[in-house]
């Protein structure tokens, strides 16, 4: 917990203290080109790298992470649309700024360059008042984007502590995350989805922070008024994440893991289709962890036991058939078993 804990104050410190200088990436295959743009940089404060063509462009992004790449639209092998076109296919590098200089200034390199996914253009000769602008703005904005990554990541890490304070004990969340993934991956969602799922995983249950410990950890059953407290964590954990940009696509996973098909769940009595699939599928994770670990209350039961229950939630109108046996086909595959430890993305 202590190591969490610092984690989390190390990644608040770095959304406080934003004093590395910003990183331009270079890419030409003139040398007088790159040594232009690399002084005019400079001058500015910026940590300047370079590189000679598409490859090594592809490598230096990945080395030196920059804030911005300024991108050469006709090079040898690799041109700057193709470039372009990897970094932002990639999710490690798709929110990295890209600029394509070119020195064609028609409509036709700005509409492929748009269908690449830049995120600007500069003319050659390039003007030295619009470079300083341009980058200027698209380092403000991946400093942006780099505060919100960094302040879902806080609140990642918040949510693993949520297991030492409930009693689910050391792994839930992980268990929970991997899964949820391995069940997207089993009813053929995309990655976007799988992803999702996993980072649902970790912070379905966020909203448990603002519940007292004492009723998370009461053995005996719950007062009308504590269930009611715990179950407003679905919506309380919706709103800790509205404001981050980066967390958008699980909101609907948290504040919904708990509604039913037949509109009895919570909180907004959902049902059917209304209920999203991921917070469905979630749901069904959910409970299979419940059963299958130890609480004050109960020990753990097996994973028969497990799937008795989701069927007879199936039966109930509860949960879809189609999520509970896809799930059941995973454990019988042995590709849900033994706790195991998992990397928040």
């Amino acid at each position: 917990m202590a190591s969490e804990t610092a984690a989390a104050l190390t990644a608040l410190a770095n959304i406080q203290l934003q004093t590395k200088p910003a990183t331009v990436l270079v890419v030409d295959d003139d040398e007088s080109a790159r040594h232009l743009l690399a002084r005019l940089l400079s001058r500015q404060g910026y940590t300047v790298e370079s590189a000679v063509d598409g490859v090594s462009a592809l490598e230096a992004v990945q080395e030196s992470e920059p804030d911005v790449v300024l991108l050469d639209v006709m090079m040898p092998g690799l041109d700057g649309f193709e470039v372009c076109r990897r970094l932002k296919g990639d999710p490690a590098t798709r929110l990295t700024p890209v600029v394509l200089v070119t020195g064609a200034n028609d409509q036709a390199h700005r509409v492929e360059g748009l269908v690449v996914g830049a995120d600007d253009f500069l003319a050659k000769p390039v003007d030295t008042y619009e470079l300083l602008a341009r980058v200027g703005a698209l380092v403000r904005l991946k400093r942006y984007t780099d505060d919100l990554d960094c302040a879902a990541s806080i609140i990642m890490t918040l949510s693993v502590m949520i297991e030492t304070r409930d009693g689910h004990g050391d792994g839930h969340c992980h268990r929970m995350a991997n899964h949820a993934a391995a069940l997207g991956r089993q009813l053929g969602l995309d990655v976007d989805d799988v992803q999702d799922l996993h980072r649902g995983g970790f912070l379905h249950d966020i909203g448990m922070l603002a519940i007292p410990e004492e009723i998370l950890r009461k053995a005996q059953t719950l007062e009308p008024a504590e269930f009611e407290r715990v179950k407003s964590h679905t919506v309380i954990g919706d709103e800790l994440c509205a404001y981050l940009r980066s967390l958008q696509a699980v909101r609907p996973i948290i504040r919904s893991h708990h509604e039913r098909l037949d509109g009895s769940g919570y909180p907004d009595h959902l049902a059917g289709d209304a209920i999203p699939l991921l917070a469905q599928i979630t749901h069904v994770v959910d409970v299979y962890d419940a059963v299958t670990t130890r609480r004050a209350y109960r020990e753990a039961r097996s994973a028969t036991e497990a799937l008795d229950v989701l069927r007879h939630q199936v039966a109930q109108g509860w949960v879809a058939g189609a999520l509970v046996e896809a799930f059941a086909d995973l454990i019988a595959q042995g590709k849900v078993g033994a706790p195991e430890r998992s990397e928040i993305p």
